[in-house]
């Protein structure tokens, strides 16, 4: 694995486009960066993290084969390799909240922001691009978000941490193809932050409704049970649980 090392970039998911755009990049390119001045979160946000505190960065990812239907698959891959590492550092109550947040507890400590390009119904290739708040302690007004730091009470080595993580991708990645449908869907959703447990949702009307969820379609809706005892899918777009 390439890994790229930047001071500051606006975004390690735009800079590794640029590179894939201007020529041939291996598998697994990776560009890390100290700052970005804009990196980007799911539906427009941004990620804010403190120069050289935490771990931002992008990955970039070949496929041969690999249908764009199944690209939810690709999100279950990564947020099961990050749960990995996380693990491995003993990081308690890891959940993943719907599509690809992860937690600790009811605290955000990880974002990823998954970007395919496509050729015909394939997916050609994915930059991944990954925020983990590492060694920050303080957020201003941000709620429900965390760190590393703040939950194992130590500074932890980013490099060590990125190599730490770019192992369990590399080997989620290998799994992708041979993972049975039961059990992939299965690991995933057992980490389902509020799964099968009664949750307050907002809709893109605005209107607040209470669910359960209990689980993730194959193209990647949240299922949930309303009170009328329906399950109903959401799209990312549709609905937002609250906490």
């Amino acid at each position: 694995m390439h890994v790229i090392k930047l001071n500051a970039t606006d975004s390690t998911n735009s800079y590794l486009k640029s590179l894939v755009q201007s020529g041939h990049i291996d598998d697994l390119t990776t560009v890390v960066a100290d700052q970005q001045y804009m990196g980007r979160g799911q539906m427009g946000t941004y990620w804010q993290s403190e120069t050289g505190k935490n771990l931002t960065f992008s990955v970039l990812k070949h496929f041969d084969d690999f249908n764009a239907i199944d690209r939810f698959r690709l999100n279950i891959c990564i947020s099961l390799a990050l749960v990995a590492a996380l693990n491995e550092l003993q990081v308690p109550d890891i959940a993943i909240k719907w599509p690809n947040d992860i937690l600790s507890g009811t605290s955000k400590i990880c974002g990823i922001l998954i970007e395919n390009t496509l050729s015909g119904d394939k997916i050609r290739h994915s930059i991944i691009g990954i925020g983990l708040n590492v060694n920050q302690y303080t957020f201003d007004t941000l709620e429900n978000v965390s760190s590393l730091k703040l939950l194992l009470g130590r500074n932890l080595n980013l490099d060590e941490l990125l190599n730490q993580i770019l192992t369990h991708l590399k080997k989620e990645f290998q799994n992708l193809e041979s993972h049975t449908e039961s059990s992939f869907w299965k690991s995933y959703e057992n980490l389902l932050f509020r799964k099968d447990k009664p949750s307050t949702f907002n809709d893109n009307e605005g209107s607040i409704f209470m669910g359960f969820i209990r689980g993730v379609s194959k193209n990647g809706k949240l299922q949930v049970t309303l009170e009328d005892d329906i399950l109903k899918e959401f799209d990312l777009k549709e609905v937002k649980l609250l906490y």
